[in-house]
């Protein structure tokens, strides 16, 4: 999937490709400007938390350095059948952005296509999961104190200023759940500075770093956090452990009253049984399989409803891996193999490219009925009618040609 964010990420940070993730702190600047607009603005969020119901730890709002209790900024409101759900008081939490406030949305992929298909487009890229928060920030509010995070994380400035400060790891790879307490930040100062709109910046896991408009005045600053959770070692271990209970050996009680020959030779078995399953499923067999197990999206499934499909885009999290065999394509996503003539695989890889794709063009182009075509991938979960949302989403962030 070609998607300009990623152009210019790479262009903003000197990369080439997505093997930069988790090495050293980069800091760049978008080529493009109106980028940052088209990806979000301030009111398109206000808008967001609007019109959802929200509550945290999802939706947060802080206000002199503390977290303010959710009655503060929600309010429950009860529908005529007696729901309650919790919405977003605009009229409290417009007199706390006047006065100095941070409102912080998680997820904002789960909400909005723009986000959605640019978090995707970075999982394409990256073969890692990505999800998107967004903090707004007004007047001179503070930020969260020095912190690390346990993920990757690559931050676009999208509107105004903040001040910013990176420090070091000081403890090598850190994990959420650790062998080891990480709670003293380091004294070296890898970056301070401040971010201004179009500034990108890469911050690896275990970095210490902070930001705050409290040196600011009047403004705000907006800013989303794209989150790449790159997976390890531990990973790994915990897909061999849950591959373990295929073996009756590894199913069974470990003999804790049985003769120590007999706790030995258990033991022995084990080790080698173990030994051999490091052979049988090795990092790739897992980074691939992790991939291809990926669960559907969610997406507006209209059965035909209202007529045949139009327009559809791919919408697996992960590129489908494309196999062509003497007579067939295989194609391996969201947890299945799902075969089709060989003379479909031109059409295939149009539809499963990640752009969103006019079916009467390519059956034209293709000489193969696209819309049966897809109607199979639509119904296997890895392809999506274009709704309009949808469709705001892609325009004028995924080149045109390729569509």
């Amino acid at each position: 999937m070609d998607h300009h964010l990623i152009r210019s990420l790479e262009k903003a940070l000197g990369w080439n490709g997505a093997d930069g993730l988790g090495g050293l702190f980069a800091r760049g600047n978008l080529p493009d400007l109106e980028l940052c607009s088209r990806l979000l603005t301030p009111e398109r969020l206000l808008d967001t938390i609007m019109r959802r119901s929200l509550a945290p730890p999802q939706f947060r709002c802080f206000h002199g350095g503390e977290e303010l209790h959710p009655d503060a900024y929600l309010t429950q409101v009860t529908t005529r059948r007696g729901q309650t759900l919790p919405v977003a008081n605009m009229d409290r939490l417009g007199q706390y952005l006047r006065t100095g406030c941070t409102v912080v949305l998680d997820a904002m992929d789960s909400f909005d296509p723009t986000m959605e298909i640019a978090c995707r487009a970075l999982q394409w890229w990256s073969h890692e999961l990505v999800q998107v928060n967004t903090y707004l920030t007004t007047s001179n509010a503070e930020g969260f104190s020095l912190h690390w995070d346990d993920h990757d994380v690559v931050i676009v400035q999208i509107a105004g200023e903040k001040s910013w400060e990176v420090r070091g790891q000081s403890r090598v790879a850190p994990m959420y759940v650790d062998a080891a307490r990480n709670s003293k930040p380091p004294k070296e100062i890898v970056w301070s500075g401040t971010m201004r709109s179009g500034d990108v910046m890469h911050i690896p896991r275990g970095f210490w770093h902070q930001a705050t408009r409290s040196d600011r005045g009047d403004g705000f600053s907006l800013h989303v956090t794209f989150g790449f959770q790159k997976r390890t070692g531990v990973d790994w271990f915990s897909w061999l452990a849950d591959h373990s209970r295929e073996s009756e050996l590894f199913r069974h009680d470990l003999d804790r009253w049985g003769t120590p020959e007999r706790q030995v030779d258990q033991e022995s078995k084990l080790l080698a049984l173990a030994s051999q399953m490091v052979i049988d499923y090795p990092v790739d067999a897992y980074l691939q399989a992790r991939e291809e197990t990926r669960s559907p999206t969610r997406y507006v499934a209209t059965g035909g409803v209202f007529g045949p499909p139009t327009r559809v885009v791919c919408v697996t999290d992960f590129p489908p891996r494309i196999e062509r065999q003497q007579s067939t394509v295989e194609v391996y996503a969201v947890g299945k193999k799902t075969s089709f003539a060989a003379r479909a695989e031109l059409a295939l890889r149009h539809l499963l490219s990640g752009h969103p794709v006019e079916l009467a063009d390519l059956s034209d182009g293709t000489g193969v009925d696209a819309v049966a075509l897809a109607g199979v991938l639509i119904k296997e979960g890895l392809c999506a009618e274009v709704t309009e949302a949808l469709s705001l989403g892609y325009t004028g962030l995924i080149p045109t040609a390729a569509c």
